[in-house]
């Protein structure tokens, strides 16, 4: 990395991003902190969700940090006070986004001279287009997985060639609220049904139920381990899908090597940019397209918290509205927002939020916890509270139901 100076191409003020998880430029974002200082004055840097140590609350004496989420190891910078937070929806990134220098990892060109942005397409697509300098470290561990566009060396300003494996995250084994929790939500997804879900154990649990269902399809922000092993079984086969038909779409590969041996030259599995799998319009034309998304906590008419917990940025608003919007808008379709009904600080389930709204009432769909699913679709306040408190912790309804005609506005 000593031949790559980073002085030459980042200005005092610029804004620089990388990929997410696995798809972080290691070599690259290393170098990039080691000669922060020799910038010349502070720049900024856009992250995801992190999965590595590269940056530290100490880079913050040159860097301003900024992310759209406080998950991974974004929450040490939270913590220390240096992460500024962009509270914005995954849809919105391309046109909320000015990006200067864009650092990409990228899978070695094939025998056709075409590159491909591996792990992450997402919202690296139109930072790709628009930023001022493309520096791209060519992993040859990289996965090369099928995109919207081919890319060649032109579309780089650098090209640097590494071989190392990428990150990779332990796959989250569910316990038994999960599989509880799984098991109410399982009870929505039908054949031919298809999904969209999120990282961690809820989502792993649900996919895990799945092994008995039929052509399913995925049109999901992120793919996984879970839905690669559902996918290889056929149980995912996408055959049914109107859009993309036989062929699943994620913007993001989130997972073990398992995920990414499955990803490589595999053309049943179309990774996009998020204007597509995040768009309502395409949502929206997809039938029984199924949305399963987590959350911090739901208060009793189906407000969502999916960002902040005693005061600390953990999660983030991210694709929820989209896609639970989308799934709202789909014939067939289901809105999903799962979560365990206790934490440690007592019931998720609440008279009143202790953080932001991510998601609106009006986008409630089905709630399912390992009490229960609640569906809000088409209720007034009054029936929601019924169902929201028949599926919190027994020992905290008799409380919710004190609680609810203060917090809630519903008639006494």
């Amino acid at each position: 990395m000593g031949a790559l100076d980073f002085a030459r191409y980042v200005r005092p003020g610029d804004l620089v991003a990388w990929g997410q998880c696995g798809a972080e430029p290691c070599t690259l974002t290393r170098a990039l902190v080691e000669q922060r200082h020799a910038v010349g004055g502070r720049f900024s840097v856009f992250v995801g969700t992190q999965w590595s140590d590269t940056l530290q609350a100490a880079h913050a004496d040159a860097i301003d940090f900024v992310a759209y989420t406080g998950g991974g190891q974004n929450r040490a910078l939270a913590q220390a006070g240096v992460l500024d937070i962009l509270p914005s929806h995954y849809s919105q990134f391309e046109q909320l986004i000015d990006v200067d220098v864009l650092l990409v990892q990228v899978a070695a060109a094939d025998e056709h001279g075409h590159y491909s942005l591996s792990i992450a397409h997402e919202y690296l697509l139109p930072f790709l287009d628009h930023a001022r300098v493309v520096i791209a470290e060519v992993n040859a561990q990289a996965p090369w997985t099928h995109g919207s566009r081919p890319l060649r060396a032109d579309d780089f300003d650098v090209l640097f060639h590494t071989n190392r494996k990428p990150l990779e995250s332990a796959r989250a084994a569910p316990g038994e609220i999960e599989t509880r929790i799984a098991q109410h939500a399982a009870a929505f997804i039908e054949d031919g049904a298809t999904l969209q879900f999120g990282l961690g154990a809820m989502p792993e649990a649900i996919l895990a139920t799945l092994a008995d269902r039929r052509d399913l399809g995925v049109h999901s922000g992120m793919f996984s381990d879970a839905a690669a092993d559902l996918q290889t079984r056929g149980v995912i086969t996408n055959a049914r899908k109107r859009l993309d038909r036989n062929v699943s779409v994620a913007g993001v590969l989130m997972g073990s090597e398992r995920v990414y041996r499955f990803a490589h030259r595999n053309a049943a599995l179309q990774m996009r940019g998020t204007a597509y799998t995040h768009d309502i319009g395409v949502l929206s034309r997809i039938d029984r397209f199924v949305a399963i998304n987590s959350a911090l906590e739901v208060d009793l008419t189906g407000q969502v918290n999916a960002e902040a917990v005693n005061g600390r940025y953990v999660g983030a608003v991210g694709g929820g509205v989209d896609f639970l919007r989308g799934a709202a808008k789909s014939r067939g379709g289901v809105p999903i927002v799962a979560l365990s009904a206790r934490g440690r600080e007592g019931s998720r389930i609440v008279a009143q939020l202790h953080g932001p709204v991510s998601t609106p009432r009006v986008d409630a769909g089905v709630i399912v916890t390992e009490f229960g699913a609640a569906d809000l679709r088409g209720l007034t306040l009054a029936r929601r509270v019924r169902r929201m408190i028949d599926i919190a912790p027994p020992e905290q309804r008799a409380e919710l139901e004190a609680q609810a005609h203060t917090h809630t506005l519903m008639k006494r």
